[in-house]
């Protein structure tokens, strides 16, 4: 995520926790993570992992898409998708982010060219001495 992109996710979390009259220590208790690590994304210096954005969503209890949407950060792997898959994917709630991105990835493996990088069975094998 860029720069850009992590300060304004950084800034709607900060708002936020701030709106649920949480003080940064307890915010960061509260989500599993470390006050420096959070101050971090709050001032938009890191961006936080899905993992770690899942964990910051639930205690506000909004969605990670919806903090997403707040910032206006597209979620990581949407910009530029135009398979249906893909688009149903995104727009199934049930699904958490980190659910929407193993699905994608999983997909996109399927229809993934092949790859000719090493031709089947060339697999080296060690011998022990």
């Amino acid at each position: 995520m860029p720069n850009r992109s992590a300060a304004a996710l950084g800034e709607i979390i900060r708002r936020q926790r701030e709106l649920a009259e949480l003080s940064m220590r307890q915010f960061a208790e509260m989500a599993g993570i470390s006050n420096p690590y959070l101050s971090q994304i709050e001032r938009g210096l890191r961006a936080p992992s899905e993992q770690v954005l899942d964990a910051i969503a639930r205690t506000l209890q909004l969605s990670a898409d919806a903090l997403y949407e707040q910032a206006g950060v597209a979620p990581p792997g949407e910009a530029g998708e135009d398979s249906a898959v893909l688009k149903a994917i995104e727009q199934d709630s049930r699904l958490t982010a980190r659910q929407r991105s193993a699905l994608r990835e999983i997909y996109e493996s399927f229809v993934a060219p092949p790859s000719s990088s090493r031709p089947r069975g060339s697999r080296s094998r060690r011998r022990n001495p």
